[in-house]
């Protein structure tokens, strides 16, 4: 199975209503370990990059690495820049394959952001590319992108307006979610999933899914969410399984670097596994 565009993933699981993880990597360990958890699933998967992670590694790095380890892979796989507001890096990553981008101007008016997603989308999809748009920023810092600050919501005719005019293929609304973990069970504003999907028929983004309950998941991908975004718990996930096999390593003064690595790597593939158990997508490879 080759990598696909973001749409023919989206889409089937936006009709079957299950959802897709959309797993924020920091490095090659951690790319391996998720593509690895996808084909053993049978799952479709959505790997994210942020922006931070792009300019840490290199998009010509992260792009020999994906092509490298996505070679022949068994089940559909696409690559997604995550929350970006730079165009030169959205150019950068589509002219190097990235097969998605979320073009995230939330912090300009919403004409502005809707005059340059459109030029955004009229970019990508001239490569083959697919876009993700938002209007209302998401709470939380992630990867040095973001505020703590929550931001004015929009009216659904705004919502749409934005959505007809820029023709992004997919939506991310504010429904209460945040980045990173929540202190409390979150309160989230499900209708607001349903009304959109109801007059606009776009799949929709759940950012924030790291500490949602299963309830939630369910209940949100029932209603559209076919893109389900995970980052803070796979960066939980990799350094504690970094932290308690040092630790040990410490006290049995043994240190063997590939032991490390493979129980690093059991561990992403662990949470990954479960993940996508959670969302309904395993088995839904074609």
């Amino acid at each position: 199975m080759p990598v696909v565009p973001l749409k023919q993933i989206v889409d089937r699981a936006f009709a079957e209503r299950y959802g897709v993880a959309a797993i924020n990597i920091v490095n090659d360990l951690t790319l391996e370990a998720v593509l690895a958890a996808a084909v053993e699933e049978r799952s479709p998967m959505i790997v994210q990059t942020s922006v931070k992670t792009v300019r840490s590694i290199g998009a010509d790095v992260l792009m020999a690495m994906w092509r490298s380890m996505t070679a022949g892979i068994e089940v559909p796989v696409t690559l997604h820049l995550d929350h970006c507001p730079d165009r030169k890096v959205i150019t950068d990553c589509l002219d190097r394959g990235w097969n998605s981008v979320l073009f995230d101007a939330s912090n300009l008016p919403v004409e502005e952001n809707q005059r340059q997603t459109l030029e955004v989308v009229a970019e990508a999809h001239a490569q083959g590319a697919h876009v993700e748009g938002e209007i209302e920023a998401i709470t939380g810092v992630e990867d040095d992108h973001g505020s703590d600050e929550a931001s004015a919501r929009q009216s659904l005719d705004v919502q749409l307006e934005f959505i007809r005019t820029t023709g992004v293929d997919v939506f991310a609304p504010a429904i209460g979610n945040a980045h990173g973990f929540y202190s409390a069970v979150p309160a989230l504003d499900n209708q607001r999933v349903t009304d959109l999907v109801e007059a606009a028929g776009v799949p929709v983004a759940l950012h924030g899914g790291s500490g949602m309950t299963d309830a939630q998941f369910a209940d949100l991908i029932a209603r559209g969410c076919a893109k389900v975004n995970i980052s803070t718990a796979l960066k939980v996930a990799y350094m504690r399984s970094n932290l308690d096999f040092l630790e040990r390593a410490r006290d049995q003064n043994k240190w063997d670097p590939p032991s490390l690595f493979r129980h690093v790597h059991a561990a992403v593939v662990d949470l990954v596994s479960g993940l996508i158990g959670r969302f309904g997508s395993a088995g839904k490879a074609w």
